[in-house]
C-alpha cells in the first residue's frame, strides 16, 4: 500500500507562494492582510511570503494604501518584469510579433513584412522579436502558422511552400528553439483563434465546441472535453480539405489543390457567388458587406443580395453539418473575413441552414475576441506555459 508523502515545510511553503501569486494575478495589487485572508494565512506567515517573493523579484511594492485615520498599508503586486514572453502570427507575406509581461500587458508590437522567401528562417523571427522589443530573457516564444505540425515528422504539413514560404524544413521546433536560445511552439492559427475564444470569447466556460474560420481560406478547431484536439498528424481541423458536394476532389485537383470545402466557400468562392447575383465587390468582404447592406437596405437589389447570402450561408451549412454529426458539440463560434463581414445577418442565415441539415441544433456564434486572435491564442498560450514556470519556481527541486 502507497503511503501519502507528508508535505514538507518548504513544499508548504511553495503551495502558498503560488496562491499568492496567483491572487495578485487575478485581483491586481493587493495588501498584506488582502493576501493573509484569501490565503487563509496568518500574519506573520503573510509576511514571511511577501519577504521571500520580493526576495525572488517575483513581487514587488506598489505604494501605500490609506485606510482608518494613523493606519496605512502596504500594496504589493506581481513583478511585471519577472519573465516575457511572445506571441508569432505567421503569413506568407509578414509576421505579426507582440511581446508581453508575465501579467499579461502588452510591451511591444511589430509587423515584419516578408515579400520574399529567406534562407535564414531563424534571422527573419528574430528580427521580428526585435521589431516588437522582446528583451534579452524571453522565456517563450508560440508561433501560429497557417498549417499544422505533425508531430511524428516535426514539419509542417496542410500548407504549401506558397502557404509559409521558407518553414517546410525539418526539425522546425529545434531549429527555432536553438537558434533563438528560448523554449518555442508552433502551432495551428486556427487552433490559437479557439484558444483565445475559450479564454476569453464566445466559447468561454463551454467544454465542447467547434470553431470555423472562414477566409481566404477555410480552416477548422474542435476542442472537446475542454481540451483542443489536434489529430495523429496535427490535422485535425483542416476541413478546407474535407470533401464537399458539389466541389471537387483532390482526386481531381490534386493533394493541396484548390478543391473540397475549400472550393466550395472559400473567399474566391464567395466573390464568385455575391458577383453572380449582381453584388458589386473587390474583395470577398467587400462583397460579403455590400450584400448584407443590400440586403437589409430593401432597395431594388435586396432580392439578389439575400439570395446571394442564401446560397453563400447553405453552402458554408454543408461542411458544417458533417464536423455537427460527427462531433456533436454544444456550439460553434464563427470567425475569419467571410463571418466579420456577414455580421449577425450571416450568422443567422448559416444557423437556419444547418439546423434543417443536422439532428444536433447547436448554437452558432460570431466570435467575441477583438483584435488579432491568433496572437491573442498564442500569448494565452505562452503566457499559462511561463506562469506555470514561474510561480512553480519556489517548489524545492
Amino acid at each position: 500500500m502507497t503511503q501519502p508523502t507528508p508535505g514538507t515545510p518548504s513544499l508548504l511553503r511553495a503551495i502558498n507562494d503560488r496562491a499568492a501569486l496567483q491572487a495578485l494575478l487575478e485581483r491586481g495589487p493587493l495588501t498584506r492582510p488582502e493576501i493573509g485572508a484569501l490565503t487563509g494565512l496568518s500574519k506573520p506567515t503573510a509576511s514571511q511570503l511577501l519577504a521571500r517573493l520580493q526576495e525572488a523579484g517575483l513581487v514587488v511594492l506598489n505604494g501605500i494604501r490609506e485606510g482608518m485615520p494613523g493606519r496605512t498599508a502596504e500594496v504589493y503586486r506581481l513583478n511585471p518584469e519577472a519573465a516575457h514572453v511572445a506571441a508569432l502570427d505567421v503569413t506568407h507575406t509578414h509576421i505579426d510579433a507582440r511581446v508581453a509581461d508575465i501579467t499579461g500587458t502588452v510591451i511591444g508590437r511589430h509587423r515584419l513584412v516578408t515579400p520574399a522567401p529567406s534562407d535564414d528562417l531563424v534571422g527573419r523571427v528574430r528580427t521580428a522579436l526585435d521589431g516588437a522589443g522582446a528583451p534579452a530573457d524571453l522565456r517563450r516564444v508560440v508561433i501560429g502558422v497557417q498549417g499544422a505540425l505533425d508531430p511524428g515528422t516535426g514539419r509542417i504539413g496542410y500548407a504549401t511552400s506558397r502557404d509559409l514560404p521558407g518553414w517546410h524544413i525539418p526539425h522546425l521546433v529545434e531549429t527555432l528553439r536553438e537558434g533563438l536560445g528560448v523554449p518555442v511552439s508552433v502551432e495551428n492559427n486556427v487552433n490559437l483563434v479557439a484558444q483565445a475564444e475559450q479564454a476569453h470569447g464566445a466559447a468561454r466556460g463551454h467544454r465542447d465546441f467547434v470553431l470555423l474560420w472562414a477566409d481566404e481560406g477555410l480552416g477548422s478547431a474542435l476542442v472537446l472535453g475542454g481540451r483542443l484536439h489536434r489529430g495523429a498528424t496535427g490535422g485535425a481541423g483542416e476541413v478546407g480539405y474535407m470533401p464537399a458536394p458539389g466541389a471537387p476532389t483532390a482526386r481531381e485537383t490534386g493533394r493541396y489543390a484548390n478543391h473540397g470545402y475549400q472550393a466550395l466557400t472559400g473567399g474566391p468562392a464567395v466573390l464568385r457567388i455575391l458577383r453572380s447575383y449582381g453584388v458589386p465587390g473587390g474583395t470577398f468582404r467587400q462583397a460579403v458587406s455590400n450584400a448584407v447592406l443590400a440586403a437589409e437596405g430593401g432597395g431594388a437589389r435586396a432580392g439578389d443580395a439575400r439570395a446571394g447570402l442564401r446560397e453563400v450561408a447553405s453552402r458554408l451549412a454543408v461542411g458544417l453539418a458533417s464536423i455537427t454529426s460527427v462531433v456533436d458539440p454544444e456550439l460553434i463560434v464563427l470567425t475569419g473575413g467571410t463571418f466579420l463581414a456577414g455580421g449577425e445577418t450571416l450568422r443567422g442565415l448559416v444557423e437556419r441552414e444547418l439546423h434543417t441539415l443536422t439532428i444536433p441544433r447547436p448554437p452558432l456564434l460570431l466570435s467575441a475576441v477583438e483584435g488579432n486572435p491568433v496572437l491573442a491564442g498564442a500569448l494565452d498560450l505562452a503566457l499559462a506555459a511561463t506562469r506555470e514556470e514561474v510561480f512553480s519556481s519556489t517548489v524545492p527541486s
